[in-house]
């Protein structure tokens, strides 16, 4: 994929000074940075877009050979060929450079607790109106024995050799030099020579935890909800966060579409021609609902404000009643006898005369 030119990138002229250029880089870095655009792709790359063209046209060498030849001064250097192959270190040591400390969420806060995720089940009802409810998980909590750091009685940790405790080490990429989680130490900055026998040099043991659960009306399936500092527990740093994830178990009778529920109704032949009244059952209690005379098969009433309360407002939505024509599968005599004086009335074949209306309808074709 052919680049963007790196002057149009950063949104400056050819003329701009070094200066200029670093102020524009910094207001697309805190524009488009990860951080402030979580899940975001598009910004993402913008990101990564504006900090390539930096790192060229900050450096003076680089940016000379840039204003000669352009993207191609650069192919085959082991640099910006394989910039995407970077990773996030490297715009964290950009960044750092830029703004006088670490990206947020970074080791620098020492050792955070990681998240907990937990599948809640409810039902239809539970979404629509509420729930409180206790729910039983396994919660990481740093080890009594070595209060959470994993030695043995008696023992330390020694500072690892191969990072110097920092728990990242420097190395050289093409035209950039950048962090990476230390291979020893996977990134503790420690090492355990003699590790605890009860949590195997984890630091940590599960607890059996109950935690109440607050579910709002109007939550969806598939959403989650978040209970800050209710995931792992470690020692020296704030604990992970807890996600539950909510999963509505289909319904007998209705059918959700965000805030709207669909019911079908099966009402009988008589009342569709006749018309009347008949109860239905909805999420806010028994509604009588009118049937107009001649109402076909398929045909769908609203009925607002009966459907699902909007988790962010009060408003609620609507249900929709789908009739259909119910056809009974065993008649007595009596049905039948009826049925087919219904039919001649109408005008309609019977099982006596019903070649002979075939016939006519063939007739008119011919």
């Amino acid at each position: 994929m052919n680049k963007r030119d790196y002057y149009d990138v950063l949104g400056v002229n050819r003329g701009s000074s070094a200066e200029e250029i670093k102020k524009a880089y910094r207001k697309m870095a805190v524009k488009f940075h990860p951080d402030k655009n979580p899940d975001d792709a598009g910004a993402e790359e913008k990101f990564k877009e504006a900090t390539e063209a930096y790192q060229v046209l900050s450096d003076a060498n680089n940016k000379t050979k840039y204003d000669q030849f352009g993207h191609s001064a650069f192919d085959g250097a082991g640099g910006f060929g394989d910039f995407n192959g970077f990773g996030e270190d490297l715009f964290g040591d950009i960044f750092s450079a830029f703004f006088g400390g670490q990206q947020q969420g970074r080791s620098s806060r020492g050792p955070v607790g990681r998240d907990i995720n937990y599948k809640l089940d409810i039902t239809l009802e539970q979404a629509h109106e509420g729930l409180e409810t206790d729910i039983k998980i396994d919660r990481p909590i740093p080890c009594t024995d070595c209060s959470g750091n994993g030695c043995q009685e008696g023992t330390s940790p020694s500072t690892c050799k191969h990072c110097s405790g920092a728990g990242q080490i420097r190395v050289q990429q093409g035209f950039f030099a950048v962090n990476r989680t230390c291979p020893v130490c996977n990134g503790k900055g420690q090492m355990i020579e003699k590790p605890c026998s009860k949590c195997e040099g984890t630091g940590s043991k599960l607890k059996k935890s109950e935690i109440k659960i607050n579910v709002p009306p109007g939550i969806d399936n598939g959403q989650s909800l978040k209970l800050r500092g209710k995931g792992e527990e470690v020692t020296g740093g704030p604990a992970g966060d807890l996600y539950v994830e909510v999963a509505i178990k289909p319904h007998s009778l209705y059918k959700r579409h965000g805030n709207d529920v669909v019911l079908d109704v099966p009402i009988s032949y008589s009342q569709a021609v006749l018309g009347g009244q008949i109860n239905v059952p909805t999420l806010h209690g028994e509604v009588a609902l009118k049937i107009p005379t001649a109402t076909a098969s398929g045909k769908i009433f609203r009925l607002r404000g009966k459907g699902i309360k909007d988790i962010s407002s009060n408003r609620f939505g609507d249900q929709h009643v789908r009739t259909h024509i119910y056809v009974p599968s065993k008649l007595t005599d009596e049905h039948k006898d009826i049925l087919k004086k219904l039919g001649e009335l109408e005008g309609f074949p019977t099982e006596k005369d019903s070649s002979s209306f075939f016939d006519r309808i063939k007739d008119l074709f011919d």
